[in-house]
């Protein structure tokens, strides 16, 4: 995922101005430039753009909440619900082609 973020230089720190919808600890790369430098040129120049904003998580959002995350079910998860998953998963596996007469 990419995403242009604007924050502040405090010495060695950036803080930034929005959510990063990342996890602590998370690794990043960073591509720092000052603002201002993904403005088309007007020396001639190769043109940059922005990359695309996409959304980031819903407010409120923080990673390993059982309310956000596909754990939600679990507590409500049933012995038919397994068997409807494999019941599923043979399905696809199963051959689908015929023979063809010779």
């Amino acid at each position: 995922m990419t995403r242009l973020l604007h924050g502040i230089v405090h010495g060695k720190t950036i803080e930034v101005t929005e959510d990063l919808a990342m996890w602590e600890g998370q690794a990043v790369e960073l591509l720092v430039m000052p603002p201002g430098s993904l403005d088309p040129r007007t020396d001639g120049s190769r043109v940059l753009t922005a990359p695309k904003r996409l959304p980031g998580p819903p407010p409120g959002w923080r990673p390993g909440q059982p309310s956000k995350t596909a754990g939600l079910l679990a507590d409500s998860w049933t012995e038919e619900d397994d068997l409807i998953l494999e019941e599923i998963y043979r399905d696809r596996k199963r051959e689908t082609r015929r023979e063809i007469p010779e």
